[in-house]
Formats: C-alpha cells, structure tokens, sequence
C-alpha cells in the first residue's frame, strides 16, 4: 500500500510540474482583464489541488467502537438415563418359629389306699 502512496504522490507532482512548464504566459492580444486571469489561475489551482489530493489521500477506515457482547449460556446437560440391575440381597431364609401353646389342665387321678384326688398338670402342643 506504501508502493501506491508513493507512486501516485510521485505522478501527481510530475503532472503538476509538466502542467505548469507547458503553460505559456498571458499575452497582451489575449483580451483577458488581470480579474478574469486571475479568477482562470484559482479556478486551475483548486482543480489541479483537488486531484493531487484526491490521488493522494488515503481513505480512512475508521474502527468500530468496541461492543462488549456476552457468552452464549453453557448447554443444558445432557440427561443420562442408566438402566441398573435392581441389588441382589441375599439373606437368610426365615427360621421356623415354634410357639409353644401350653395350657394347665386339672384332672382326678386314682390313688390307690387314698382314693380321688385333683391334679394339675401342663400340655403343650
């Protein structure tokens, strides 16, 4: 870019200097008021300044302001579903639970030499 900046800075002053060498003065049968040569020499000046400064101007780039922007949110996460074997417990099988049942019943008994006589005794089931 520095390569083009010079070159056409260096065209523009190699014009600007061939226009001005090949300009012949102002004679005096050209019939022109000292105003009017005047108001032609600004009129060429500014068109001849403009080109100049247009082939070397360079355009401006102007940054853009800077804009904070925020991170987009995280993703949800992803569900996972893992299927386990229900636990294998193992225990010992119940023991058998005997109740016993016992009851008190009263009986006569026999007794020889005596006679009758009441007892008591327990049965269990």
């Amino acid at each position: 870019m520095k390569v083009f900046n010079l070159l056409s800075g260096t065209t523009a002053a190699l014009a600007l200097v061939a226009g001005l060498a090949a300009a012949e003065p102002a004679a005096a049968r050209d019939r022109m008021s000292p105003g009017a040569a005047a108001a032609v020499g600004v009129l060429g000046g500014l068109a001849v300044g403009t080109i100049v400064g247009a082939t070397v101007a360079q355009p401006a780039y102007a940054a853009p302001a800077p804009v904070y922007v925020a991170p987009p949110p995280p993703p949800p996460p992803a569900r996972v579903y893992v299927e386990e074997p229900a636990p294998i417990v193992y225990r010992h099988a119940p023991r058998r639970v005997y109740v016993e049942r016992c009851t008190t019943e009263q009986f006569r008994e026999w007794v020889p030499g005596w006679g009758w006589e009441y007892r008591t005794r327990q049965v269990c089931n």
